[in-house]
Formats: C-alpha cells, structure tokens, sequence
C-alpha cells in the first residue's frame, strides 16, 4: 500500500557510482537533494579515479550537505561503485542515480509510492535524453526514437507494467541483498543482467511513465561510438551467461552490420547487392528525418550519421566480444 499519514515513508538511500563527472555532477547532486521527499534520505557518492575534478566537486557537495557521503571506488567501474553505495548505505530503500542524469521533481516519492502500491522489487521509468549543444541534441533525439535504440518502453515509453528492465532503478534493500548486488563481471548491461537475475528469483521489475529522468548523451561521435560498441560487447555477454534472453531487438544490429557489409563486397561482383547498403542508407535518412521532426537543421543534418554510428557500433561490438567475457564465472555475490 501507499504510505499514508498512518504508515511513515520508508528513508531512501540514494547511490551514485561517479567517474569523470565533473561537468554534471553537482546539478546530478543538486536535483536529487532538491527532491521533497517526506521520509529520510542519505546520499552516497561512490567516486573513482577520476581524470577531472569530480573528487573536488563530490567533496564540496558533501561538506555543504550532511545528508551526502563520499566512499571510494578505486577500479572505477560502474557495479563496483553500486556495489560500495549499497555496502556504505543503510536505509531499506535503495535509488540508483548516475552522475550525469537528473531526476525529474517528485521523483522519489512517485517512485516509492509505486513500489509499495504494486509490490515491486524495482521501479523505474523513462530516460528521458536531453541534450545541450547541437550534436547531443541529435544523440537525444536518436536516443528517443524506435529506429535508434527499438521499443523498449523506458526509452520511448508506454504503458504502466512489469518490464525485462527499467532505467536506473529504486529497488528494495532486501532485494538487492538477496540478488548479491550487481554482479562485478559486467562492466556494461549489469541493470539489464541484475533486473533479469530477480525476475528469475520471481521478483517484480515494475516500469511506470509517471517516472523520468533527465539523461545527458554523449558529446562527440567517437564517445558515443565507443559507449556503443560497449553496450553491444556486454550484451552478448549477458546472452551468454543467461541462455534464452536474446531476441530480434538484440540481433538486428549485428545482422545489420553482416548482411549489408557482406552485400557491399558482393556489389563488387553483383551491383544489385548494393541496393541492401542503399536501402540501410534510405532507412536511417529518412529515421532520422521523423526522428529531427521540430529539431533545428543542424541537429537534423547529425541525427542520420548519429544513428548510424549507434547501429554499427552496437552490432560490432556484439560480433566482436570478446570469448574471455562470455566464460563462465560464478557470481561474487
């Protein structure tokens, strides 16, 4: 049920795995602290060896809030830093925030409300990318469109209902603690990986559009190539180690990148091959023209090349992942 004035709202622990956070990390900080929640709430900043002035900025924020720690994340990666946050934190509910996203006003109260109302293990809801210069704007807008990223809800919305994953996530402790926390193993996908592992311990991942959160996209194409190649890397991981959780929306990328780089060597012998490659060209063109509906014409004129830098980066990560990831390993948790 809802807490109402007869049943007191459960405190939260907000935890932020941060690294080279320096240019969003105090609005990240400062929107979460801005939340007016009606229980209690503690903030923990788990910070990596950052080649900026995130650690400043992180310990500034602490100094001028007593409700905001920072602990030590000495790898840097991402599960690690979840993994310090849960271990540093304490109250009996657990909010995931990165240290470039913002969460929209209300958010947590929404979010608890909803996981007491339905029962839920984990609650989330849209990713809501904005971008600020001209190229992160086409990202945004790629970011937002089924051509770019498919039909997941928290990307391009829908309805209220269990989900396969949310983004970032308000989850119970005692769920995390019964999963083992995020698996270290996964640098990439360890949402997706952690959200599979309690739904198939027969838990609730609940996906609510009444949730947003402002996401920054990357801000070059070689950023957001790399960050793709990653995604697609580490989801073949994950359809490793849990058989049966690839589908179509996974597999159209790396059999993009095959079938119209196999049809453009054939076009050397055969033209007619070329129309597939063309016909991949004509696709992304005239996405990104639906995608850009309102844009200005110079984010417009980026969103195609944006999208195709996405599709080819996901898809060859995926055919290039590395054996040594997909080994079978126990969980650390």
């Amino acid at each position: 049920m809802e807490p109402t004035e007869a049943t007191s709202w459960p405190a939260v622990s907000v935890i932020m795995p941060v690294l080279n956070e320096e240019r969003h990390l105090r609005a990240a900080v400062t929107r979460v602290l801005a939340q007016e929640y009606p229980g209690g709430m503690e903030v923990v900043l788990a910070v990596g060896p950052s080649r900026d002035r995130t650690r400043e900025v992180a310990d500034g924020l602490a100094a001028g809030d007593a409700r905001v720690r920072v602990v030590d994340n000495p790898s840097g990666r991402t599960p690690d830093g979840l993994n310090a946050g849960i271990a540093a934190s304490a109250n009996p509910v657990v909010v995931r925030v990165d240290g470039h996203a913002e969460l929209s006003e209300g958010y947590i109260a929404t979010a608890v409300s909803e996981l007491l109302r339905v029962g839920a293990d984990n609650v989330g809801g849209i990713m809501d990318a904005q971008g600020t210069t001209v190229f992160e704007k086409a990202v945004a807008c790629a970011m937002r469109s089924k051509i770019g990223v498919g039909n997941a809800r928290f990307h391009v919305g829908g309805g209220a209902g269990a989900a396969d994953t949310v983004y970032l996530g308000v989850f119970r402790r005692e769920t995390l603690e019964r999963a083992g926390g995020y698996d270290p193993h996964f640098a990439r996908a360890q949402d997706w990986e952690l959200n599979h592992r309690i739904r198939e311990a027969g838990g609730l991942v609940w996906f609510t559009p009444d949730l947003s959160v402002t996401y920054r996209p990357r801000g070059s194409f070689r950023a957001l190539a790399q960050q793709y190649l990653n995604y697609g890397r580490w989801r073949r991981v994950v359809a490793a180690r849990h058989e049966g959780t690839i589908n179509l929306r996974y597999l159209a990328p790396p059999l993009m990148v095959a079938g119209t780089t196999a049809a453009a060597l054939a076009g050397l012998a055969w033209r007619p091959a070329w129309l597939v490659p063309a016909a991949y060209l004509g696709g992304i063109v005239a996405g990104g023209i639906a995608a850009g509906a309102g844009e200005e014409p110079g984010v417009r004129a980026l969103i195609p090349p944006v999208l195709a830098t996405m599709h080819w980066s996901w898809g060859i990560g995926f055919l290039t992942s590395p054996r040594r990831l997909r080994a079978p390993r126990e969980h650390a948790g």
